[in-house]
């Protein structure tokens, strides 16, 4: 490819010109690979290798922040799913939130391999953007206690409710919030440091608030007092770290709400298309939106066809505006090589 990807990726962020209308990703949990930090990057680099996307989006396991505070995880079965079987919760009583503080990301061992492995993958890839993802301080305090992110997860096995968890110990999960935004803001603040400064040098933060605003799941006002104080902890510090380093922030699920963070200070965001309550690509907002085929489409049965054509009809939707192209969310694990093919045959 004879345009520089990497400085691609920074200009369709903010707006300026570029040489293409979109640059393609995609992104995979790579069960089997995703304990150790050489593990992990090693798999994870011959991943972007093998289908040559455009920027990386590296895809952790989802439980890293939950295993920094010390929840226990099995990490050689996963049960058929993504995530590892459960073997202990940090939080287990509203008692267990005053457990929660704050960490030092280079002392800590799970971030520290996972900051390892980020700065491996950024040298994997001089030649494109690189972002680590991280979950919001709301998300992970849920996850500390394996309260659900998003209306109707069967998976999660809690002990507490959510409104046991955050509502009826407002205080103390205030602040747990305050001592694990600090620890991310610090942590998210050395990966976008550039290299000649100590830090990984990656290009930006994939920013989840995962399924917290959809479906009502925390109303506009809840997440006004619980989620956005302390995402902006986070962001803030990634931004004084590096003006340059990009947001990608990610709000899952139905009814996600993307037209919450238009004054967030993010330059990008990404939301699924296909679900009710959500607005298309062509939404009328400020900030740069990731649009693609749905993730389903890349399960093993996925169609391919149907791949080709929700890209052709982002393509048009958005009509030389920039934008990013990639699933709609994680595609899944396995996954099918023929939709795969199909999507890294749509680069520009």
């Amino acid at each position: 490819m004879s345009i520089n990807r990497r400085q691609a990726f920074h200009d369709i962020a903010r707006h300026r010109s570029t040489g293409v209308p979109y640059l393609t990703a995609a992104w995979q949990h790579l069960v089997g690979h995703e304990y150790g930090a050489d593990e992990f990057a090693d798999a994870y680099i011959d991943f972007v290798k093998k289908w040559d996307w455009d920027w990386v989006k590296i895809n952790p396991r989802a439980i890293y922040y939950a295993e920094a505070w010390g929840s226990k995880y099995d990490r050689n079965e996963y049960d058929g799913y993504v995530i590892p079987r459960k073997l202990d919760d940090v939080v287990k009583t509203p008692a267990d939130l005053a457990r929660i503080i704050e960490l030092d990301p280079k002392q800590n061992e799970v971030l520290r391999q996972q900051y390892d492995s980020a700065a491996k993958i950024r040298a994997a890839f001089t030649d494109r953007a690189v972002l680590q993802s991280i979950f919001n301080p709301l998300s992970v305090l849920l996850q500390l206690a394996d309260v659900p992110l998003y209306p109707g997860d069967e998976y999660a096995t809690p002990s507490l409710t959510r409104d046991e968890l955050v509502f009826a110990h407002a205080d103390e999960a205030k602040k747990a919030l305050t001592n694990i935004a600090n620890t991310l803001a610090a942590y998210a603040s050395a990966l976008v440091t550039p290299v000649e400064q100590g830090g990984a040098g990656l290009d930006g933060i994939f920013f989840a608030v995962t399924g917290t605003v959809s479906e009502g799941y925390f109303t506009k006002e809840q997440y006004a007092e619980f989620g956005e104080p302390y995402d902006r902890i986070v962001l803030d510090a990634i931004k004084k770290a590096n003006p340059e380093a990009e947001v990608l922030l990610h709000t899952c699920r139905a009814f996600s709400n993307p037209d919450w963070f238009e004054d967030y200070g993010v330059e990008i965001v990404q939301w699924d298309q296909y679900l009710d309550g959500n607005p298309q690509v062509d939404a009328p907002l400020k900030v740069v939106p990731v649009g693609g085929p749905s993730f389903t489409d890349f399960a093993v049965d996925g169609d391919a066809s149907v791949v080709k054509a929700d890209i052709e009809k982002v393509i048009e939707l958005r009509k030389g505006k920039p934008f990013l192209l990639a699933p709609s969310c994680t595609v899944p694990t396995p996954v099918s090589e023929e939709s795969l093919k199909a999507l890294a045959a749509a680069r520009a």
